[in-house]
């Protein structure tokens, strides 16, 4: 495979400012390692395939997560809803305690918050190394949705309501 070079600054600056503008959804991807309790905010988090029912999530290798996920055999996406925004605000401010703010469950060995909207529990499956991320795709094992919630969704750096959106005609 063919690694390209390392972008110039002002092209790594246009394509943050790019994605800064691309809305998307808040997950609190957490794992268990070593008996503590680990995770991160993430936005890099999409479905890979229906059959078998898959995942991936995008860790940046600095990140406090990265390395006890690296090592873990299960991992949990936690989908949040705009409930939620206590949770993410915390995961924020606090990489002492994350899991101080929310009520935390352990299911099969991994934090999944207990009012998520959703949460996917997943085995790591594979892993693959790209510039400054790894990308973990996770064969999902349990799927919980929790409630019929709006997603916490983030657009140029705020929490945006996608509920107070207009409503267009779905039907062309």
């Amino acid at each position: 495979m063919h690694m390209p070079q390392s972008a110039n600054p002002a092209l790594i600056e246009a394509f943050r400012n790019s994605m800064r503008h691309v809305a998307a959804t808040v997950y609190a991807v957490t794992t268990s390692h070593e008996g503590h309790h680990w995770g991160i905010l993430a936005t890099a988090v999409s479905s890979l395939s229906f059959s078998p029912p898959s995942l991936l999530a995008c860790i940046n290798r600095d990140a406090s997560l990265h390395e006890p996920m690296a090592q873990a055999e299960k991992f949990c996406v936690n989908v949040l809803g705009l409930g939620n925004r206590d949770v993410a605000d915390h995961f924020m401010a606090s990489a002492a305690d994350r899991f101080a703010v929310g009520e935390w469950e352990e299911h099969q060995g991994v934090p999944v918050l207990a009012s998520a909207q959703s949460s996917l529990i997943c085995e790591v499956a594979d892993r693959h190394t790209f510039g400054t991320h790894t990308i973990f795709i996770g064969a999902v094992l349990e799927a919980n949705h929790r409630q019929d919630a709006t997603p916490l969704t983030y657009f140029d750096r705020n929490y945006i309501d996608i509920s107070e959106a207009p409503q267009r005609d779905r039907r062309g």
